[in-house]
């Protein structure tokens, strides 16, 4: 056996050198592998960080129409808030007004002539709370009624047995509301 081997190693030592050693063959292909490898890897990283950047985009883009969709709406509101109570600002100058008439109309008239005015100012009155009414603006209707700090302005308690406590007894000034907003609330005496 030990011919054999002796021989086998002749014959390789005999055979021409052509140049490649079989261990460089071996290494060869480790180093291919190797860049392939790496090659791999780093197209891996390119397609994590694009994705990365696509999700993030992705996410930016939901934002923004959710921004676009939430101004859209709040401006959508804003518009019915705005024709709803665009009347307001009239109302409340006339008010005054209203007051003034109403005041005029308790006046006791003694002549003729001032009874013929206090009908013409009644009439235009009745016209002003009409035009008001036509609007959504109504008056509050206070006495009798429990008191509510949202739409009555007490200016005076009293003791009275006629009435339950925290109730209206006396109105010295007109409430308005328009639609569901308060106006103006009504200042009113409240019992104890």
């Amino acid at each position: 056996m030990a011919e054999e081997k002796d021989t086998l190693q002749e014959e390789q030592n005999k055979q021409p050198f052509d140049g490649e050693e079989p261990t460089e063959e071996i290494f060869g292909e480790a180093e291919e592998e190797a860049v392939e490898a790496s090659e791999t890897n780093e197209a891996d990283a390119k397609i994590s960080e694009l994705e990365q950047k696509l999700e993030e985009a992705e996410n930016r883009y939901l934002r923004l129409q959710a921004d676009f969709d939430n101004s859209r709406r709040r401006s959508k509101l804003d518009r019915e808030a705005a024709d709803k109570y665009r009347s307001q600002s009239l109302i409340t100058d006339l008010l005054p007004a209203i007051d003034n008439f109403e005041r005029a109309l308790q006046m006791e008239a003694d002549s003729e002539q001032a009874k013929s005015m206090q009908q013409g100012m009644e009439m235009v009155y009745r016209s002003l709370i009409e035009a008001l009414k036509k609007e959504g603006a109504e008056q509050i209707e206070s006495v009798g009624k429990e008191f509510d700090p949202h739409i009555h302005q007490a200016v005076m308690q009293v003791e009275d047995e006629n009435f339950a406590s925290n109730t209206v007894v006396e109105e010295f000034q007109k409430g308005y509301m328009l639609k569901d907003r308060v106006i103006r609330p009504a200042m009113v005496k409240v019992t104890q």
